[in-house]
């Protein structure tokens, strides 16, 4: 039974210290206790050991910490680790580790399964349940942080919104996870670091211009012609490219900053000639650089990785418009380590 008590992460800062005076203490231990929380990342009030026992049990009394817990861990050969994320309400998220010679990025989760549909995705298929809390996505990020630290020798360098979830239809407590993790009394990451991916919702790709976000943009277009992109991904019926592009031509004239376009090419579906040329058009519109994604099947077998051949026809064609492009293997198949679709976004 989830606790009537108040989850202590709700209050700012300034409601902590409003609290203490109200009690009769010193307005300095709602800053101590903030510190605990988000820069510890302290699950127990009884591990704030600067405090007396007689204040952790008054906090103990009043409050709890709705903390995540990593209920199932798996490793791959390649080093991923996919956590099976547990919520205060039992509910289950997930997040991945993806480590590279360079780096370690953390993957996470949004929303408890997802708002939209696309059709080639795992999450789409699950009913969304309710949005993360911003703690509920800190947390994946410290856990992924210790896992880098133990099993890589390496503090976590980079975080991408590419979990479970569509992360601008959770916008308010996406964008106050970033906050406390960029902050200096948080984890101190740069928002350089951070990348937020949305299979494209305009309206909410400008509201993220006009908030002045820091972080990188990534879009999942998967097809750059209207009539394929509502078969991939229904909900573009509402959506269209003609507004998404709109939306990102805002967003560049206010950020300076590129976009980058995730597309994954499948066998019979977005593998000739016409979807290569619409991207390519599609490209020119907003400075940007594509990453070309190897699927990871979800056992239906109506979506198939295209050929190897039709992928160095996306590139090159690129290449010849000097479009930037990479290709992102899948990786943590051994373990399915699913991102999202997805095992293979870093």
């Amino acid at each position: 039974m989830v606790s009537e008590k108040k989850d202590i992460r709700a209050l700012s800062k300034e409601e902590l210290r409003s609290f203490f005076v109200n009690i009769g203490d010193k307005a300095f231990r709602g800053t101590q206790v903030y510190e605990w929380l988000w820069g510890k990342g302290i699950h127990s009030f009884d591990d704030m050991t600067n405090l007396s026992k007689e204040t952790r049990a008054h906090l103990n009394e009043n409050f709890v910490i709705n903390h995540i817990k990593v209920d199932h861990l798996q490793k791959s050969n390649d080093g991923t680790i996919k956590n099976a994320v547990k919520l205060h309400d039992d509910l289950i998220v997930e997040s991945v580790l993806i480590p590279t010679k360079k780096r370690t990025t953390a993957c996470v989760s949004s929303q408890v399964g997802c708002s939209l549909d696309c059709t080639f995705c795992a999450t789409a298929r699950l009913k969304r349940m309710r949005n993360l809390n911003p703690d509920e996505i800190y947390d994946q990020v410290v856990a992924i942080d210790r896992e880098s630290r133990l099993y890589h020798d390496k503090p976590l360098s980079n975080i991408v919104f590419m979990g479970m979830g569509e992360p601008l239809m959770n916008y308010k407590n996406v964008l106050e996870s970033i906050e406390k993790i960029t902050s200096d009394e948080g984890l101190g990451m740069s928002p350089k670091r951070i990348t937020v991916s949305t299979s494209g919702v305009p309206k909410m790709i400008k509201k993220l211009a006009d908030d002045e976000v820091k972080f990188h943009l990534a879009v999942s277009l998967h097809s750059a012609i209207q009539e394929t992109r509502e078969q991939i991904m229904p909900f573009a019926k509402n959506f269209t490219l003609e507004d998404l592009r709109e939306s990102l031509e805002y967003w560049y004239s206010k950020t300076k900053r590129k976009i980058t376009y995730e597309y994954i090419v499948w066998k019979g579906i977005n593998d000739k000639w016409v979807d290569i040329e619409a991207l390519v058009t599609f490209c020119k519109y907003v400075p940007c650089k594509v990453n070309i994604i190897e699927y990871n099947p979800i056992d239906d077998g109506h979506f198939q990785q295209a050929s190897s051949t039709v992928v160095d026809d996306y590139i090159e064609a690129l290449e010849h418009d000097r479009i930037p492009v990479t290709v992102r293997r899948s990786r943590g198949k051994d373990i399915d380590a699913a991102c999202g679709q997805l095992a293979n976004k870093q």
